[in-house]
């Protein structure tokens, strides 16, 4: 029977947050936090971390974590994150002498994820029988809908005109893709080299376990909303 593999791409290098991967969030490394959430999740026969990074690899084994390998390609900034899984489950199959039928990549800079929204996105994926499924939260007091580029002289170009003649209240709710938690059927992945592959669905979550860190200021806002949400885990 083809088992479930979860990958938790960590590379080493990272330019807005030096050591992005493993700095300190609400008392433990960053990474804890997504191998936490996949390790009590109860979801995945198997979850490794796909690194080049020997001190990301040493910190994610003292949290639970398998690191069996370092990881060969896609190691740049540059590469898309979803040929690094990919990379790395072709890596534990050989390693490990296994096949896959389930592949999920969870992003170690989204770590209000919990394992209950872990459970919930895989339930939901081998129920609906996917072959991909995105991560994603509802925008919020940051209305989409009123978007505009700012142009020179401080003019605006709004991008949805027809939206300005409608209340709030009745617009249409837009979403927006998050790292949290994407699945895929193996054999789907490989054929289409990305998770955003034909016939993906999409799987909202609420916008505190999408929360995304990519810069000082993400960093400071999710920790803040760590220890109002999370009190009992920081």
């Amino acid at each position: 029977m083809k088992k479930k593999i979860a990958v938790i791409p960590a590379r080493g290098g990272s330019r807005r947050i030096p050591r992005k991967n493993i700095v300190d969030f609400c008392g433990k490394p960053m990474i804890a936090w997504t191998i936490e959430a996949a390790v009590k999740s109860g979801c995945f026969d198997r979850i490794i971390v796909s690194t080049d990074s020997p001190e990301i690899s040493k910190i994610a084994g003292q949290w639970g974590c398998e690191v069996p390998f370092l990881r060969q390609t896609a190691a740049d900034d540059h590469s898309p994150v979803s040929l690094a899984t990919i990379a790395a489950v072709h890596q534990a199959a050989a390693f490990f002498k296994e096949e896959y039928g389930v592949v999920a990549q969870m992003m170690p800079n989204c770590p209000l994820r919990q394992e209950s929204d872990v459970r919930a996105a895989v339930k939901n994926f081998l129920e609906k029988q996917a072959p991909f499924q995105i991560s994603c939260f509802k925008y919020g007091f940051m209305n989409p809908w009123w978007a505009f580029k700012l142009e020179d002289g401080g003019k605006g170009r709004f991008l949805f005109e027809e939206a300005l003649q409608k209340r709030s209240q009745d617009l249409e709710g837009l979403y927006c893709p998050a790292g949290s938690i994407w699945l895929a059927r193996w054999d789907s992945l490989v054929s289409a080299n990305t998770f955003y592959g034909p016939g993906q669905i999409f799987f909202p979550l609420s916008w505190i376990a999408g929360v995304d860190i990519d810069t000082v200021e993400d960093l400071e806002m999710a920790q803040a909303v760590a220890r109002t949400a999370y009190k009992n885990k920081v």
